[in-house]
């Protein structure tokens, strides 16, 4: 999908830094065991893992949602323990998992509103964020529906539209890409860059590791509460990581096997997989 030009004002984007976090929930299961981890300004991280590996909770701990048992988050280096949820608002804008979680507005444009207002966004500016979100996500003529007229995969790109419309330095995205078709995926694949291009940090905790292959610039890999895997897509996907990828109950995304099988190397995704396939080395090179 080709991106537009955007003239979306952004402000820049913080550092991010778990030192040592840990995170037990109140019956006991430790979510996070002394998570070490820097995410640099303007940088695109998937953080994968099997279901309870402590992927969610590591991503709630950034708006306040959680606070460490032990050790600290850091925004700019400033640890945010003691800034209120709504200040983190401003600066790290969440999509959950769940979009029912999320939503709560009789109308898809309310819904929509109701982040930026709280931002004291009014006017024009208030209504072209809206309509730039909706517009993002693909439900620019859904403005007056129900949110629960939608079906889920709408409901998703709503509750991502509701969060796009804060427009905050940092945007984590709790598996996007549930429950959405070929298209669905392609608008938020679109989302993600173009974030990207004006200087946001993107985090997507996801499951879909063709999304994460193609979208993503980085790959943390979570495992029992801790990080297991750390690199780039051709690293992380690379033959040489497939053992620790097993043990975090996870598989490399297709071409990457694929390319490997062939001898083509680091192919973590579809484009990289027919370009080595096609080129001077490639198997249709050889006879």
């Amino acid at each position: 999908m080709r991106l537009r030009a955007s003239s979306r004002s952004v402000a820049g984007a913080p550092s991010i830094e778990f030192e040592a976090v840990s995170f037990a929930y109140p019956d006991g299961t430790q979510a996070l065991a002394g998570v070490s981890l820097r995410i640099e300004p303007g940088e695109v991280v998937a953080i994968v893992g099997q279901n309870g590996s402590g992927k969610s909770t590591l991503v709630r701990h950034l708006n306040g949602l959680l606070r460490p048992v032990s050790g600290r988050v850091l925004l700019d280096g400033a640890d945010i323990r003691p800034v209120h949820v709504a200040r983190l608002a401003a600066r790290v804008g969440l999509a959950f998992q769940n979009p029912d979680r999320q939503l709560f507005a009789g109308r898809v444009s309310a819904e929509v509103e109701f982040g930026p207002c709280n931002l004291g966004i009014r006017g024009m500016e208030l209504a072209e964020r809206v309509r730039g979100a909706l517009e993002d996500v693909g439900l620019a003529g859904m403005a007056s529906a129900n949110p629960y007229d939608l079906g889920y995969s709408r409901r998703k790109l709503l509750a991502l539209a509701s969060v796009l419309a804060m427009r905050t330095p940092v945007l984590v995205l709790d598996e996007p890409t549930t429950g959405q078709d070929a298209r669905g995926v392609a608008r938020v694949q679109d989302v993600v860059a173009r974030a990207a291009a004006e200087g946001r940090t993107v985090i997507a905790v996801s499951h879909d590791m063709r999304f994460v292959a193609e979208c993503c610039r980085r790959v943390v890999v979570m495992r029992a509460g801790r990080v297991a895997l750390d690199g780039a897509p051709s690293a992380v996907f690379g033959e040489a990581a497939w053992p620790e990828l097993r043990a975090a109950h996870l598989e490399p995304p297709l071409p990457a096997v694929a390319g490997a099988r062939l001898g083509l190397g680091a192919t973590a995704t579809e484009a990289v997989f027919v370009a080595a396939l096609n080129g001077p080395g490639g198997t249709r090179g050889r006879t």
